[in-house]
């Protein structure tokens, strides 16, 4: 996992509440074997009619939008089942922030565990935030999302935060305490009898 940098970007807002992960990634696109290649089907339902052309009138499919690193969301965002999918559409798409006023939880614990910072914030900043235009910045280390007009502050767990920052998924977090492991090893093995 890569170390989490400042974002700068423009917002794609998608002014709907109670997304759920079949929505993401339909159940369809979950036979891949690997965390990449699940991009294109991000919200495939909704960004393409039934012979797979692209749908004018869906937010992804809007060429201003094309780039953005940060998705703006309403509430509830991530419910349904508990696939890790759609945190790998969600990213291997481009999306690196995704801004919600509530997330489901095993969707908001699966997006750090592989590099995507979700941010909560209060319905009135969301919307806000769904209509700003301009280019935005999200500032992990200080924790603010800075618009062309306000500064915004946002909380996260200092656990979490330091392991976007350091780019360390649950393999590099373990092998943190590789020392301790290999004592205890060595303590715990019972020497063999002849």
């Amino acid at each position: 996992m890569k170390p989490f940098q400042n974002v700068k970007s423009i917002v794609t807002p998608l002014d709907k509440v109670n997304v759920d992960t079949d929505q993401i990634i339909p159940k369809q696109f979950l036979k891949l074997i690997q965390k990449s290649g699940f991009g294109k089907f991000l919200f495939f339902n909704w960004r393409y009619d039934e012979n797979e052309n692209l749908k004018s009138n869906f937010v992804l499919n809007d060429s201003k939008y094309v780039g953005s690193k940060i998705l703006v969301a309403g509430d509830n965002f991530g419910c349904g089942s508990s696939r890790e999918h759609a945190v790998w559409a969600l990213d291997d798409y481009g999306f690196s922030v995704i801004i919600s006023s509530s997330f489901a939880d095993i969707f908001f614990s699966n997006c750090f565990k592989n590099g995507l910072l979700p941010i909560s914030l209060e319905s009135k900043m969301v919307e806000k935030l769904l209509q700003e235009t301009n280019i935005i910045e999200v500032d992990l280390e200080h924790q603010i999302i800075k618009t062309p007009s306000e500064e915004i502050p946002f909380e996260i767990n200092s656990y979490k935060k330091k392991i976007l920052l350091e780019g360390l998924d649950d393999i590099a977090q373990t092998f943190q305490f590789e020392d301790k492991i290999s004592e205890f090893e060595e303590k715990s093995t019972v020497p063999s009898v002849l």
